[in-house]
């Protein structure tokens, strides 16, 4: 059984399309800062990638909760290493602290009905976060791929996108 939370009470198309402009807002608001320079200091990017997922899991908790989950927790142990809170050779493991609290709240939602237990979701994002840290080791990515991960300009666009995919999903319903 699926239990459905949201904001309001509202039919499955309107949560949809509010979860898609709420998407799209944040898009808007981190490429408006990132592009007047503000917090592009601070290793933000994935956090608030992260956060702006969950705020939009308000209105329709299946669709973004496991990822904002996971690249939340993510983007604290990076917040965490860049801050030179961690040391630099425990990036690793404070990643896989990360990636294992993440999978206990993905169990803790799957067995309150909030999302379904046959989800290939998490294992997909966990293996993309893989092969971005052994892409990112091997030094096969390119130079501009650290820096526009960790400012602004990561939840911007991908918010943006999110959002543009949502609200083409939520109009063919």
């Amino acid at each position: 059984m699926r239990t459905m939370i949201s904001v309001r009470a509202l039919s499955r198309t309107t949560n949809n399309r509010l979860q898609a402009y709420m998407l799209l807002l944040l898009g808007v608001i981190f490429l408006a800062v990132a592009k007047l320079g503000i917090l592009n200091s601070y290793s933000l990017g994935e956090l608030l990638f992260g956060l702006g997922m969950l705020t939009a899991a308000l209105f329709k908790p299946n669709r973004l909760m496991l990822a904002g989950l996971l690249t939340t927790l993510l983007g604290v142990g990076t917040i965490l290493n860049f801050q030179h809170f961690i040391p630099g050779n425990q990036f690793l493991a404070a990643h896989l602290l990360a990636i294992g609290l993440a999978l206990l709240g993905i169990a803790w939602m799957s067995h309150r009905g909030y999302i379904s237990s046959d989800i290939v979701t998490p294992g997909l994002l966990i293996l993309g976060v893989g092969v971005v840290e052994y892409l990112q080791a091997a030094h096969l990515t390119p130079p501009t791929f650290l820096p526009f991960a960790l400012s602004l300009w990561l939840p911007g666009s991908g918010l943006l996108v999110l959002g543009l995919i949502h609200l083409a999903t939520s109009a063919r319903k």
